[in-house]
């Protein structure tokens, strides 16, 4: 179980919109994942068309059982492969400003419950393979919610549009990643920098991104996210970018792709770098 988070400590930059398109390309190519809604907005969970259930990610934290999570997943609208373990805006009551190492450790717990053996999907299946990937959706801004996602994720992708204030919000972000990996989760890495709403030929957006790139250098993604209309009317519409069959859709899709093969390049690299020696 690969554990991805897409961060941003700047709200309106897209975060959702990139968890949305990783999962969307998780689904189309045979990943088969999980959605982890922890924004209090749950605007993922809207978006991934789920139905109704009798637990949301806020009793979890309350209450990491492996009863308690089987009843906050539910599969999405949008078809096999993929599930959400839903928000709910109760789950703003776990956003402690200064959290202790407990309350860090739940959304952790949690998620390691659902691949020890034994495990059961929402069907009440046994899960014979646990998800591939799981992907946070955090809200934006560094309290318990975004941290306990940051102490049991192995990537975060750091979402961005090319904006000043947006620029500024990144860099906290990377300062965030870091003091969790010296903090206790020395598997955290950043993926990369994903900048959202980019728009040919206007100069200020130029100016950005060559900033962003005297900053972060090659962790700044080649693949940048265009300002397409079609991103809205896909999620309006409840359905993955990937199935928005128009050419912006397919401009955007394309980049999701690309996103898919690094997370999935950075989960392989980390199984290695783990695997134990070889003995003679």
């Amino acid at each position: 179980m690969h554990v991805v988070a897409t961060l941003s400590l700047k709200g309106g930059v897209g975060k959702t919109t990139v968890a949305l398109g990783l999962a969307g390309a998780a689904q189309q190519h045979g990943v088969r994942a999980l959605v982890v809604d922890l924004d209090p907005q749950a605007n993922a969970t809207i978006a991934l068309d789920v139905g109704p259930t009798t637990a949301t990610i806020a009793d979890v934290l309350d209450e990491p059982r492996r009863a308690v999570i089987a009843r906050a997943i539910a599969p999405s609208g949008w078809g096999e492969g993929l599930d959400v373990l839903v928000g709910a805006e109760q789950t703003e009551r776990h956003n402690h400003p200064d959290p202790g190492p407990k309350q860090l450790g739940r959304l952790g717990r949690a998620l390691q419950r659902l691949s020890e053996p034994d495990g059961t999907d929402v069907d009440g299946e046994t899960l014979d393979d646990p998800y591939r990937l799981v992907i946070v959706d955090c809200p934006p801004s560094l309290g318990q919610l975004t941290r306990s996602a940051l102490a049991c994720a192995h990537r975060a992708v750091l979402v961005t549009d090319p904006t000043m204030f947006a620029v500024s919000g990144v860099q906290r972000a990377f300062d965030a990643v870091q003091t969790e990996r010296q903090r206790g989760n020395p598997e955290l890495q950043p993926l990369g920098v994903l900048i959202n709403r980019v728009r040919p030929r206007n100069t200020e957006h130029e100016f950005r991104i060559n900033e962003l790139r005297e900053l972060f250098g090659p962790l700044v993604l080649s693949g940048v996210l265009p300002d397409r209309s079609a991103i809205q009317q896909a999620q309006g519409a409840c359905l993955p970018i990937q199935r928005w069959d128009t050419p912006g859709a397919r401009e955007v899709s394309a980049v999701f792709t690309t996103l898919l093969g690094r997370v999935l390049r950075s989960e392989r690299h980390r199984t290695v770098s783990s695997a134990p020696p070889a003995t003679r």
